[in-house]
């Protein structure tokens, strides 16, 4: 499956939709034969890598153009011009829009009618109201003749631990909300959060490839602090980066790591981050599916792919919480927010709006997660697993496919490598990693990449129809190439 990392642009906040101050007047009775007048309208693969797609999905993190979140105007913020998400064909605002009804024609038996049924509508009303008084009079003699009942001081509601609310309190003040500028000034907003109590943020590359490379970078706390900060490593091909903050504060308490390998599909899972700037949201959900084969890139046709065997949430992810954690019903991070599946282009609205959520959000698992950052704060490089073979990315070949021919021209197999030892050779399908099926050459990489240099995995492949397996040593790739 190929994806986009869900980044784009914040949009700017327009004015919230005026509020009539006259009541319409009653409509007039529709005519004969009248009917309501239909009106509908209809809603990105992506790229990755040079991987091609077999579905699209978008990666959620930094976009061009944006230099954070959208500040100013009135509140609340419209959404993006025509999302296509959140578009029914109708009216612009986040509201349904205020339509003046027609007045009603003047005379006739039918408005009569209508007037007499007014009429007696406010007659019912006032001796409704006489009766209501009556009864509160004489109800239990209280001199306040109040009806209402008042709830306990919110200050005393407790919220267990376990409890959406309860796990939301605990996670949010370790979540930061991103923001990344390039030398150029183009940039963006994602999230992260608190890894360690020196200070490291764990976030997603392509929230801060932007500013990499003498940016500007800085993390902002729920409590509206905002820290400087800076790169100390990132790993593109994992879409996994780890940043620190300057002068970090004493008193940092980093997320609890559940174990993503433990995660069961229906689990409950909780997702916090920024989306479209809108810092400090949560959304709910359950663990969906697990080791689904994702490849996703930011959509600009200029990056490489990330892989990963992802975990997929139906809570609700956006463009901005790329980078948030992913948490489990105990509060504990079982995931990096990381990437959506998109819908096709164009919208319901049609032009070129950001994608959504649709319900199909996919995180890094955070046991890999865990591995790249450790990594990259011991080094500042990743560290890749490699069967020493170049496999096709082209979906719909039955497995993954070596190819006749390495990048630039190499080899295909590398010699002396994991592959070429075990051996394999040009034309070989691969369709089986251990007991974990393998159906293209994206799903081969992602599912390599939870391992670590040095493990022995298992290889099935067919060759000429026969099916085969070895057993192959990984070897290892330093940096991103």
């Amino acid at each position: 499956m190929s994806t986009e990392n869900e980044g784009t642009e914040v949009p700017p906040a327009p004015s919230a939709p005026p509020v009539p101050v006259d009541a319409p007047a009653a409509p007039a009775p529709a005519p004969q034969g009248a009917g309501p007048d239909p009106a509908g309208q209809e809603p990105r693969p992506a790229e990755h890598h040079g991987a091609p797609a077999a579905s699209a999905v978008s990666s959620m993190g930094t976009a061009p153009g944006a230099a954070g979140p959208a500040h100013g105007g009135d509140w609340p913020p419209p959404p993006p011009a025509v999302p296509a998400y959140a578009s029914d064909g109708g009216g612009g605002g986040w509201g349904a829009s205020y339509q003046q009804q027609p007045a009603p024609k003047p005379g006739g038996r039918r408005g009569g009618l209508v007037a007499g049924i007014i009429a007696a509508a406010l007659v019912a009303g006032a001796v409704g109201g006489g009766v209501g008084y009556w009864a509160a009079e004489r109800g239990d003699g209280s001199s306040t003749g109040s009806t209402t009942v008042s709830a306990s001081n919110p200050a005393d509601l407790k919220r267990d631990k376990g409890t959406v609310a309860g796990i939301a309190a605990k996670a949010l003040p370790s979540t930061v909300t991103i923001e990344a500028e390039g030398n150029s000034g183009e940039g963006g907003t994602g999230t992260g959060f608190v890894y360690d109590t020196q200070g490291h943020i764990l976030t997603n590359n392509h929230v801060v490839a932007e500013a990499a490379d003498g940016g500007k970078l800085s993390a902002t706390f729920s409590n509206g602090k905002k820290y400087d900060a800076e790169v100390i490593g990132k790993a593109q091909g994992y879409d996994v980066a780890v940043i620190k903050l300057k002068n970090a504060p004493d008193g940092l308490k980093p997320l609890t790591l559940g174990n993503s390998d433990q995660v069961a599909v229906g689990d409950s899972t909780i997702a916090i981050g920024a989306p479209f700037g809108l810092s400090n949201t949560v959304t709910t959900g359950i663990v969906s599916a697990k080791d689904r084969p994702v490849a996703s890139s930011d959509g600009s046709g200029t990056s490489k792919a990330s892989y990963m065997s992802a975990l997929q949430t139906d809570a609700s992810i956006n463009p901005g919480n790329s980078g948030g954690p992913l948490l489990d019903g105990n509060g504990n991070v079982i995931g990096i927010n990381s990437a959506i599946q998109s819908a096709s282009s164009g919208g319901m609205g049609g032009g070129s709006g950001q994608s959504g959520s649709i319900g199909l959000g996919f995180a890094i698992p955070i046991n890999q997660a865990k591995m790249v950052a450790q990594q990259l704060i011991k080094t500042g490089q990743p560290v890749y697993p490699v069967i020493g073979a170049s496999v096709s990315l082209e979906e719909g070949t039955g497995g993954a496919k070596i190819t006749e021919q390495g990048a630039g021209g190499s080899a295909a197999v590398t010699a002396n490598g994991p592959a070429d030892k075990a051996g394999l050779k040009p034309g070989d399908v691969i369709t089986k990693l251990d007991d974990q099926p393998i159906d293209s050459g994206p799903t081969l990489i992602g599912q390599i990449w939870t391992h670590k240099p040095g493990d022995s995995v298992k290889l099935t492949y067919t060759r000429d129809g026969k099916e085969h397996t070895v057993d192959v040593t990984l070897g290892e790739r330093k940096g991103d190439s």
